[in-house]
């Protein structure tokens, strides 16, 4: 699913495109002024206080930023960074390798936290409380436990999923902060900062029209201008302006709200066949022949965000702003079947609760 061009997801061929475009610093990070604030007065005390940072948190949809925060924290502390992921710690071994080589208010960045295994996460606990480990050699009766002290560092994590985090893990950071979708005049600053790095000749109307489509992610916004860009380049003399970003993103079946070909057919699939819902999730992927993750972590969030889907107690159901986006009228029994869902007392229908990283909504 990361190959849609409106995926929030990274890619492996992006990173080094996205290094060149990412802040260095606090005052360059745009949006998410609360988080911003928080976290300088955060790291203003701990070097006040020459201390390290307590563990720190980052979580929401991805392409929002958390890894570029995090180089942002490291930064202004100056200290080295560490980076790896959950999946790449295959074995307590591996975690115990990193932190023993990290030194005095080193942070240790680890992407997709959730996805630690278990028998690892008991190797954390210690580590990120006592700034120790227990290592246990050998077998049998030659067995010996190892006590290993660790420098005071810091660990920052970063999830699409803060469901899936173990309680223990997840209490034993000290500051959790949540990064949400990006204003429409944020997007547009992030654009038209991205194409003055790129040299990239673009307009205002032209950066409004390539921002509108993002769906409040830099990581998307940035991707588009790079098509944009290039078919400026070939088609349009080189300058970006809104008849220009309409026309390259038209090509790429992305619409003015920054749907694609896949959201507008998961729409018309609750629609057509199955009267606008209410419909399980799992009977919408057999419908539309994706899979079930792809679907709820995909799929689902921005058309909930746009208000376009509901999540209620029976099921997902089409909304009246995803029959006008599809320009359709829902049958008289979708209508009164919407009206009485919505009323019930657990049916969930804003973008936060209805969001695939709220506890509340699993």
């Amino acid at each position: 699913m990361s190959e849609r061009t409106i995926s929030g997801r990274g890619r492996d061929e992006e990173r080094a495109f996205e290094a060149t475009l990412r802040p260095r610093k606090l005052p360059e990070y745009i949006g998410q002024e609360k988080v911003k604030e928080n976290l300088q007065i955060l790291i203003d005390a701990a070097k006040a206080r020459k201390e390290p940072l307590e563990h720190l948190l980052f979580y929401g949809p991805p392409g929002l930023g958390k890894t570029t925060i995090s180089g942002i924290v490291a930064s202004e502390m100056n200290v080295n960074l560490r980076i790896t992921s959950g999946p790449a710690i295959e074995r307590a071994g591996d975690l115990v390798a990193i932190l023993t080589n990290l030194k005095r208010e080193d942070i240790l960045f680890i992407d997709e936290i959730h996805r630690l295994n278990r028998t690892i996460e008991e190797v954390l606990y210690p580590a990120m409380e006592d700034f120790a480990v227990d290592l246990v050699t050998g077998k049998g009766p030659t067995a010996q436990s190892i006590h290993l002290k660790l420098p005071r560092f810091t660990i920052i994590g970063a999830t699409t999923r803060l469901a899936l985090l173990s309680s223990p893990l997840r209490d034993r950071f000290g500051a959790v902060y949540r990064l949400d979708f990006y204003s429409q005049d944020a997007m547009e600053q992030i654009v038209k900062r991205s194409a003055l790095i790129l040299k990239v000749d673009i307009d205002e109307e032209g950066a409004s029209e390539v921002a509108r489509r993002s769906r409040g992610t830099p990581r998307i916004a940035n991707r588009l201008l790079k098509r944009v860009r290039d078919f400026a380049q070939v088609r349009a003399g080189g300058k970006i302006t809104r008849d220009v970003a309409n026309e390259a993103l038209q090509r790429l079946d992305i619409d003015e709200l920054g749907l694609d070909d896949g959201d507008r057919r998961v729409l018309a699939a609750i629609i057509d066949k199955f009267d606008g819902g209410p419909v399980g999730i799992e009977t919408i992927a057999a419908a539309t022949s994706e899979e079930t993750d792809a679907i709820m972590d995909v799929y689902e969030p921005y058309l909930l965000q746009l208000g376009f889907i509901a999540r209620t107690p029976r099921g997902r159901v089409v909304t009246q702003r995803g029959y006008e986006h599809l320009s359709r009228k829902p049958s008289n029994r979708a209508k009164e079947r919407l009206g009485l869902l919505l009323q019930e007392p657990a049916a969930v229908t804003g973008p936060v609760q209805g969001s695939l990283w709220d506890e509340t909504a699993q």
